[in-house]
Protein backbone atom coordinates (compact mmCIF):
# COMPACT_ATOMS: atom_id res chain seq x y z
CA UNK A 1 0.00 0.00 0.00
CA UNK A 2 1.32 3.14 -1.03
CA UNK A 3 2.78 5.50 2.11
CA UNK A 4 0.29 8.40 2.94
CA UNK A 5 1.02 11.68 4.52
CA UNK A 6 -1.28 13.86 5.84
CA UNK A 7 -2.60 15.83 8.64
CA UNK A 8 -6.05 16.33 7.51
CA UNK A 9 -8.25 13.20 6.58
CA UNK A 10 -6.31 11.18 3.29
CA UNK A 11 -5.42 8.36 5.78
CA UNK A 12 -7.84 5.82 4.77
CA UNK A 13 -6.83 6.56 0.87
CA UNK A 14 -10.35 8.66 0.21
CA UNK A 15 -11.05 12.38 0.34
CA UNK A 16 -14.89 13.45 -1.15
CA UNK A 17 -15.91 15.71 -3.54
CA UNK A 18 -13.66 17.06 -6.75
CA UNK A 19 -10.66 18.39 -5.66
CA UNK A 20 -7.22 20.11 -8.21
CA UNK A 21 -4.10 18.96 -7.82
CA UNK A 22 -1.98 21.99 -6.21
CA UNK A 23 1.50 20.28 -6.91
CA UNK A 24 3.05 16.79 -8.02
CA UNK A 25 6.58 14.80 -7.75
CA UNK A 26 8.70 13.74 -5.50
CA UNK A 27 6.50 10.89 -5.52
CA UNK A 28 3.46 12.71 -4.97
CA UNK A 29 0.36 14.77 -5.19
CA UNK A 30 -0.71 17.97 -3.01
CA UNK A 31 -4.44 18.54 -3.45
CA UNK A 32 -7.14 20.08 -1.23
CA UNK A 33 -4.67 21.20 1.55
CA UNK A 34 -3.35 17.33 1.68
CA UNK A 35 -0.33 15.68 0.62
CA UNK A 36 0.02 12.28 -0.77
CA UNK A 37 2.65 9.94 -1.54
CA UNK A 38 2.12 7.54 -4.29
CA UNK A 39 -0.46 7.45 -7.36
CA UNK A 40 -4.09 8.50 -7.56
CA UNK A 41 -7.14 8.56 -8.88
CA UNK A 42 -9.35 11.48 -8.91
CA UNK A 43 -13.12 10.50 -9.54
CA UNK A 44 -16.87 12.41 -9.30
CA UNK A 45 -17.17 11.22 -6.03
CA UNK A 46 -13.65 12.14 -4.83
CA UNK A 47 -9.87 11.51 -4.51
CA UNK A 48 -8.28 7.81 -4.42
CA UNK A 49 -5.16 6.50 -3.56
CA UNK A 50 -4.40 4.46 -6.49
CA UNK A 51 -1.62 1.12 -6.36
CA UNK A 52 0.00 1.74 -9.55
CA UNK A 53 3.34 2.73 -10.30
CA UNK A 54 3.93 1.82 -13.20
CA UNK A 55 1.77 2.21 -16.77
CA UNK A 56 2.01 -1.56 -17.70
CA UNK A 57 0.29 -2.23 -14.62
CA UNK A 58 -2.98 -0.29 -15.93
CA UNK A 59 -6.09 -2.83 -16.54
CA UNK A 60 -9.70 -3.21 -16.30
CA UNK A 61 -8.62 -4.20 -12.36
CA UNK A 62 -6.84 -0.81 -11.50
CA UNK A 63 -9.48 1.11 -13.32
CA UNK A 64 -12.89 -0.59 -11.76
CA UNK A 65 -13.46 2.37 -10.14
CA UNK A 66 -13.88 4.17 -13.35
CA UNK A 67 -16.12 1.69 -14.01
CA UNK A 68 -18.41 2.52 -11.17
CA UNK A 69 -18.08 5.97 -12.11
CA UNK A 70 -19.03 5.76 -15.53
CA UNK A 71 -21.81 7.57 -15.76
CA UNK A 72 -20.64 11.30 -14.51
CA UNK A 73 -17.16 10.57 -16.81
CA UNK A 74 -16.88 11.39 -20.16
CA UNK A 75 -13.11 11.63 -20.12
CA UNK A 76 -10.44 10.14 -18.59
CA UNK A 77 -6.91 11.09 -18.38
CA UNK A 78 -4.29 9.04 -17.80
CA UNK A 79 -0.75 10.04 -16.46
CA UNK A 80 2.24 7.64 -17.51
CA UNK A 81 4.84 9.00 -15.15
CA UNK A 82 7.53 10.93 -16.85
CA UNK A 83 7.26 9.26 -20.15
CA UNK A 84 4.26 9.20 -22.43
CA UNK A 85 3.44 4.94 -22.35
CA UNK A 86 1.43 3.56 -24.61
CA UNK A 87 -2.17 1.63 -23.27
CA UNK A 88 -3.36 -1.74 -24.71
CA UNK A 89 -6.19 -0.81 -27.57
CA UNK A 90 -8.18 -3.18 -25.74
CA UNK A 91 -8.46 -1.17 -22.65
CA UNK A 92 -9.60 1.84 -24.34
CA UNK A 93 -12.49 -0.16 -26.33
CA UNK A 94 -13.41 -1.43 -22.45
CA UNK A 95 -14.05 2.43 -21.87
CA UNK A 96 -15.37 3.09 -24.87
CA UNK A 97 -17.97 0.81 -24.23
CA UNK A 98 -19.07 2.72 -20.56
CA UNK A 99 -19.12 5.77 -22.35
CA UNK A 100 -15.68 6.70 -21.27
CA UNK A 101 -13.03 8.70 -23.78
CA UNK A 102 -9.29 7.99 -23.04
CA UNK A 103 -6.35 10.48 -23.38
CA UNK A 104 -2.97 9.63 -22.01
CA UNK A 105 -0.02 12.12 -21.42
CA UNK A 106 2.68 12.93 -18.67
CA UNK A 107 2.02 12.72 -15.24
CA UNK A 108 2.32 16.69 -15.22
CA UNK A 109 0.20 17.39 -18.45
CA UNK A 110 -2.53 14.99 -17.27
CA UNK A 111 -2.57 16.70 -13.81
CA UNK A 112 -2.73 20.26 -15.66
CA UNK A 113 -5.51 19.21 -18.17
CA UNK A 114 -7.18 17.99 -15.44
CA UNK A 115 -7.00 21.13 -13.19
CA UNK A 116 -8.16 23.08 -16.69
CA UNK A 117 -11.33 20.81 -17.26
CA UNK A 118 -12.73 20.87 -13.65
CA UNK A 119 -12.26 24.37 -13.74
CA UNK A 120 -14.98 24.51 -16.84
CA UNK A 121 -17.12 22.00 -14.78
CA UNK A 122 -16.17 19.23 -17.06
CA UNK A 123 -17.02 15.06 -16.46
CA UNK A 124 -13.58 14.29 -16.21
CA UNK A 125 -12.00 12.25 -14.46
CA UNK A 126 -7.97 11.33 -13.97
CA UNK A 127 -5.78 8.02 -13.20
CA UNK A 128 -2.12 10.00 -11.97
CA UNK A 129 1.03 7.71 -11.69
CA UNK A 130 2.91 9.36 -9.15
CA UNK A 131 6.88 11.06 -10.46
CA UNK A 132 9.73 11.37 -8.72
Amino acid sequence: MAERETSTGFESGFVPGRHIIDTYGNGGFRFAGMSHRGSILLLPSGVRAWEVTEPRAIDRAALRPVQAEAGGIELLLVGTGLDIAAIDPALRGWLKDFGVGLDVMQTGAAARTYNILVAENRKVAAALIAVA
